[in-house]
């Protein structure tokens, strides 16, 4: 194996020595096995490849001080996956099945978890796709669900510096009563474009509004919104939003430090009241946000006034991440020490 320059890792792909699969067959699922090649073996007509019969997680595992690698949340993951499964109608993964897998390729995999301090992570990809050769618009027979595991750095190359974002009303993430809330390859494809215009003008990511009345915050293209007024952790409420396992972790550790949470629509309006705002997810935690920009109405939204995060950011921030690497005590038992 090449040495691997821990610091300066990008958020990519990388080969890993295993991934781990199994497959829906006859009601049933196989016993998970390891796996060397980085490919899938499928046929042309799969319904993953004509209906979008596929959903993922992220998840990730850290190294701590001790050494010792801890994986964040993976039950909350592994029923998330569930949801979803049901939104589109795929064979639901038991949970105990899902654990199993993740703790399988995290330790196959071990030499590929980032030293502690690197600033880097082990991120982990589970993947479950329908299999089935169909022509019909139907649900799929057959499943196979893998995970890989790939060694990342920070999600923004800024790392967690403000970035400035912008809200583009001529685009939606996804539709009132679709797909928004689980996490299927087709949000992230409607988000595709949009996206890349807003790198190309200098943002690093677009706010979506809502897609029916385009007066509230929805969501961050790959994360959850929230913003910071008054002592109160204030998050968007939405039936298109993906429920974020960080932005979970996170309102539970605002209440910890004596704030107010509220989750509930949130107008367009109210960015301009708040003192902080950031966008939070498993691959970044907490991207703290510049400015934000509504191109079509002219009119801009400013949240750091000297370029650095705000206090609230940064103080959640690394209350978060002490948790993830074992430097502060898990109380709420959500990290899995892998033995």
């Amino acid at each position: 194996m090449d040495v691997i320059d821990w610091s300066n890792l990008s958020f990519g792909y990388m080969k890993t020595d295993y991934n781990v699969r199994c497959h829906y067959r006859d009601g049933k699922w196989s016993d998970p096995e390891l796996e060397t090649s980085e490919y899938i073996n499928l046929h042309m007509a799969a319904t993953c490849l004509h209906y979008g019969q596929e959903v993922f997680e992220g998840l990730k595992a850290f190294r701590g001080k001790d050494g010792k690698i801890r994986i964040f949340r993976m039950r909350e993951n592994a029923l998330r996956l569930q949801s979803s499964c049901r939104g589109i109608m795929m064979a639901e993964l038991p949970v105990e099945r899902f654990e199993e897998m993740v703790l399988l390729a995290v330790k196959k995999n071990e030499r590929f978890v980032p030293p502690y301090q690197s600033g880097a992570s082990l991120y982990i990809r589970p993947l479950l796709i329908g299999t089935s050769a169909q022509v019909g618009v139907k649900p799929a027979k057959e499943y196979t669900f893998l995970i890989f595991v790939t060694p990342v750095g920070p999600y923004f190359k800024e790392g967690f510096k403000p970035t400035p974002m912008v809200i583009m009303r001529e685009y939606d993430r996804a539709a009132p009563l679709g797909t928004g809330t689980y996490k299927v390859g087709g949000n992230y494809a409607a988000s595709l474009r949009s996206g890349e215009k807003a790198h190309e003008m200098g943002y690093s990511a677009v706010l979506y509004l809502d897609a029916r009345e385009k007066k509230y915050i929805d969501e961050c293209g790959p994360a959850n919104f929230f913003g910071i007024r008054d002592n109160t952790y204030i998050t968007p409420k939405s039936e298109s939003i993906l429920p974020s396992i960080t932005n979970k972790s996170l309102m539970q550790l605002a209440e910890e430090i004596g704030m107010k949470v509220e989750r509930r629509p949130v107008l367009e309006e109210e960015l301009a009241t708040f003192e902080e705002a950031g966008a939070c997810g498993t691959a970044a935690v907490i991207s703290p946000i510049l400015r934000i920009d509504d191109l079509s109405e002219n009119r801009s939204y400013h949240f750091s006034k000297d370029g650095k995060a705000g206090p609230i950011c940064e103080k959640l921030y690394h209350k978060l991440r002490a948790i993830q690497y074992g430097d502060e005590p898990d109380k709420y038992g959500w990290v899995t020490v892998v033995e």
